[in-house]
């Protein structure tokens, strides 16, 4: 259980609700600003942490110093950052990181709607057995999360979030001591926020000086920090970042670009007090977005590339000379048994993913692929009702294997209404339907999805779907989204 954290959690309240600390979040701001858009002063010379190597990975366990900043930048798409091979420069800080640590080169989030996705990380299950796939559904109490392992071995733990579906009372502040929504703030005049469908107030400099507060009070111990941006969500963007046009699809660039600019006076905060080099920093999303490929924009949709493919990245408290690059894939439900066991920390009690540690250790040594990690099809969920009272599920589902991605869209009896058939080593956009012309690999595909079916019963007793009142409905459809 967490500890007694009454003084501190008050503390930190009073201080995320006061001027001066937003006043100094604008002028820190307002100093990088003059630098933008440059890349991240850690490049070279810059970046105090010492070269490692595969045996450093293997012995981070054996250290009692390693903090986690764990930073998940809410709807960010893999493809848009140059470490995963765009033309833009829209991420400098986020490639240095993956230049100098881990990148899993296609990893694959379990839905395109954050709440369903966020369970489904949190927990390691897939979202049938989360029990997390309607807009008033409650994570179980019964599974021990990770923020609760972290505690218990003696981090001092806070979550940080922007997004409304991640609200205490639908589950997600187990295990943090500290769990908190930051006031928004006004952004300043040549900031702009220009998703039309998104209302929410603030920004993510917000996220930040909550998390400066909350190191100052608590960075001589170890800890565990949890930030959820939302800018990139919001399309939010400044007159320094508007460096790629004005369609969405460009804006979308320009909000990346912006969130790396916020994150990187952070991170090099952490450099200069010496905290980066016992810091294992993750990098990744709860889903992508979509302009068009298929006729519709946003997520929380369907399940597609577009919206499922995120980045996952991991910066430890050493550098590499070269990048890391785990090439097999990767998915959200083994972000967190990778992190446990990179620690030495206990597993989580119910896995449907597993550790990368092997597979890292045989990337960065140059080896192959390590015996008995075998591929593995992996799957992303949406229901197609998730939004709406007293309806039947009707998933929809994604399955995902080293070549091929079949989506199979269901009736509430679970036979398929629709269904389509991708190759990425001809497609990499995954475009052209080959659902007529690979029979063998569909067949293959539809047992997989009966397996899916019969399996996704919950391994713990889940919690009564939430009553909302007005004002947590309205806090949701600011995001955007169709709720009742």
């Amino acid at each position: 259980m967490p500890r007694d954290s009454s003084d501190s959690t008050r503390l930190i309240t009073r201080l995320i609700r006061s001027p001066w600390l937003w006043l100094g979040a604008a002028v820190v701001l307002g100093v990088y600003s003059l630098l933008a858009p440059t890349l991240s002063k850690l490049q070279g010379a810059g970046d105090p942490r010492s070269l490692g190597t595969a045996d450093d990975i293997a012995s981070l366990a054996e250290r009692d110093d390693i903090n986690v900043l764990f930073i998940l930048i809410d709807t960010l798409r893999a493809d848009r950052l140059g470490s995963y091979g765009y033309e833009r420069a829209t991420s400098p800080l986020l490639d240095v990181l993956a230049e100098r640590g881990v990148r899993f080169d296609r990893h694959l989030s379990q839905s395109s709607w954050t709440k369903c996705s966020m369970a489904s990380l949190w927990t390691s299950l897939y979202p049938p057995r989360t029990g997390v796939t309607h807009f008033d559904d409650v994570v179980p109490e019964a599974p021990r999360l990770p923020a609760e392992i972290l505690s218990d071995a003696g981090f001092r733990t806070a979550g940080i979030f922007r997004n409304g579906w991640l609200m205490g009372y639908f589950g997600f502040g187990q295990g943090f001591e500290i769990y908190a929504r930051p006031f928004p703030e006004q952004v300043a005049d040549d900031v702009r926020a220009e998703n039309p469908t998104v209302a929410v107030g603030g920004s993510d400099l917000d996220a930040t000086a909550t998390a400066r507060e909350f190191l100052r009070l608590h960075g001589h111990e170890r800890w565990f920090l949890y930030m959820h941006l939302m800018d990139v969500h919001q399309y939010l963007y400044s007159e320094d970042t508007a460096l790629f046009g004005t369609s969405y699809s460009d804006i979308y660039d320009n909000s990346i670009l912006w969130t790396n600019l916020v994150l990187d006076p952070f991170i090099e905060e952490l450099a200069r007090s010496g905290q980066l080099e016992k810091t294992l920093i993750v990098v990744t999303s709860d889903h992508g977005e979509a302009f068009g490929e298929r006729g519709y924009e946003g997520h929380a949709r369907h399940v597609y590339r577009e919206t499922t493919e995120v980045p996952f990245i991991l910066s430890f408290p050493f550098r590499f000379e070269q990048p890391v690059v785990v090439t097999e894939r990767t998915a959200g439900v083994d972000v967190w048994p990778t992190i446990l066991d990179l620690l030495g920390l206990p597993r989580l009690e119910e896995s449907d993913g597993r550790s990368l540690k092997p597979a890292i250790l045989a990337a960065a040594r140059g080896e192959a692929h390590p015996e008995g990690e075998e591929q593995r099809p992996l799957f992303a969920y949406l229901d197609q009702h998730w939004g709406r009272v007293g309806r039947s599920d009707t998933p929809t589902l994604a399955i995902t294997n080293d070549t091929h991605r079949y989506v199979r869209y269901e009736d509430a009896e679970g036979a398929a209404v629709q269904e389509h058939l991708y190759d990425r080593t001809t497609d990499p956009s995954e475009l052209e339907d080959r659902i007529t012309q690979d029979v063998e690999q569909l067949e293959s595909m539809r047992a997989l999805a009966s397996q899916f079916r019969s399996t996704s019963a919950s391994p713990f007793e889940l919690e009564p779907r939430i009553e909302m009142d007005e004002m947590q409905l309205n806090q949701l459809r600011a995001l955007g989204y169709a709720v009742p």
